[in-house]
């Protein structure tokens, strides 16, 4: 699968959970996606990543993701605030932000549009449905879709 965005775009990953940070990271490399990816554990990091502060401040070593997968229910900041302040930065909400969460909540599914999200995806119970989820979530972001450059 070579893609035409797919050298420079960095994923950056947003999970409180160790094992689900492992089960994406593992379910996109299975898919055969070559895109760095970058870890965050709370909303908190990740508004710090975005905005390159705190331990993020090196640009170089953290630049700006062209897609972030966002879980909702995570410590400090949850998803759901993480969402909000990203989409309300002018430098930051051309950023796509696809929700990959537990959460099958009707009242997350529609709080999380309203703010702004690209996508919304329940997180499969097998590795084997979230490599086939992890496919095609490389193939529409860095094959179909024009991304903007960041």
């Amino acid at each position: 699968m070579i893609a035409k965005n797919k050298k420079t775009i960095v994923i950056l990953i947003a999970d409180d959970d160790p094992e689900d940070r492992m089960l994406v990271k593992e379910a996109l490399e299975e898919s055969r996606l070559t895109n760095k990816m970058e870890f965050v554990e709370n909303g908190q990091e990740l508004v710090d990543y975005l905005k390159n502060h705190g331990k993020y401040a090196d640009k170089e070593k953290f630049p700006t993701p062209g897609l972030i997968l966002l879980d909702l229910n995570m410590p400090k900041k949850d998803g759901r605030e993480a969402l909000k302040e990203i989409k309300a930065d002018a430098h930051l909400r051309a950023i796509p932000v696809v929700v990959l969460t537990t959460s099958k909540a009707e009242e997350d599914i529609l709080k999380t549009y309203d703010l702004g999200v690209s996508s919304f995806i329940t997180k499969p119970v097998t590795f084997s449905a979230l490599v086939e989820v992890m496919k095609t979530v490389t193939k529409y972001w860095f094959e179909i879709v024009e991304l903007p450059k960041m």
